[in-house]
């Protein structure tokens, strides 16, 4: 499927997530939710990425805004991420890859010259009713999730 663009609403999901239940982005209506598209649990960009999110949950929960990560990992991995790295945010498990695809985010990738499938990281800023505001392709780690919050703030 094609990406997905600023001013469309919002694909909704239910999926499993940490800790048991589903998430789906319909329970967040009249909240901002910051949805963060990512690799794999445990790796360092991902770790990273993860930890500034929660660093600053509190800033975000003030802006009411609701942060969501989301990977192909199972929920067993997420619940061992989030224990091991003391994170506070929300993890989505998409081991089916249909809300990746919705998104436009399971694309091919090449490393090293091999091609595979996999998530660009990619974010995005969905307003209080479920339209996308803002996406960050291709995002870089540094600085990233203070640069979301800056965006959420003026939603």
């Amino acid at each position: 499927m094609s990406a997905i663009e600023i001013g469309q609403t919002a694909p909704d999901f239910n999926l499993p997530r940490d800790g048991g239940g589903s998430v789906s982005l319909a329970a967040f209506a009249g909240q901002k939710v910051v949805l963060f598209f990512y690799p794999k649990d445990d790796t360092s960009g991902c770790t990273a990425e993860a930890i500034d999110f929660t660093a600053l949950a509190p800033d975000f929960a003030a802006a009411n805004t609701v942060v969501i990560g989301m990977s192909p990992d199972p929920v067993k991995k997420h619940d061992k991420f989030i224990a091991k790295h003391n994170l506070g945010v929300i993890l989505a498990s998409d081991e089916e890859k249909s809300t990746l695809e919705a998104y436009g985010v399971w694309k091919e990738k090449s490393m090293y010259g091999r091609k595979y499938m996999g998530v660009e990281r990619t974010t995005l800023l969905i307003d209080a009713d479920g339209t996308i505001q803002k996406i960050w392709p291709k995002v870089k780690v540094k600085d990233h999730a203070a640069e979301v919050l800056a965006a959420a703030k003026t939603l």
